[in-house]
């Protein structure tokens, strides 16, 4: 574990058409190649929902409309340590483009589980298929 100091990370699980949203890391980033739900850090002075409208406005170029928040997920990589908190998401408008990622795709729950996740992530994708289920039943 590194000893930084842990920064709020947000993310967000964009559903569209009982798919959801997965974006694949740039070459030139930590984690490159693997896929994640787009987000990014929450400045001091933002609240994370606030931050989360931010981030997907820059890396996707689309407004969201969150409608849940899933648990906070704390993950230590070797270069940071992270809180990730993740929200359950709708676009309200724009267009969605991999503006900071090599691609972005809907995808259905099925076909996430086999890509290859960023590690703090994979405790947010398995939470959502939960909280899927228990909106089912």
């Amino acid at each position: 574990m590194n000893s930084n100091k842990r920064v709020s990370v947000v993310c967000a699980i964009i559903e569209k058409d009982e798919k959801i949203l997965v974006a694949q890391r740039n070459r030139n980033q930590t984690n490159a190649g693997l896929w994640e739900f787009p987000g990014g850090k929450v400045d001091p002075t933002e609240q994370p929902a606030e931050a989360l409208s931010r981030e997907i406005k820059e890396e996707l170029g689309a407004d969201i409309t969150v409608t849940a928040q899933l648990s906070a997920v704390q993950y230590d990589y070797s270069w940071i340590s992270i809180e990730l908190i993740p929200f359950v998401c709708k676009i309200s408008s724009g267009i969605i483009l991999p503006i900071e990622h090599s691609q972005v795709r809907f995808v259905t729950i099925q076909e996430s589980i086999n890509l290859e996740w960023a590690p703090a992530d994979i405790p947010v994708l398995k939470e959502y298929i939960r909280y899927c289920k228990k909106d089912a039943d």
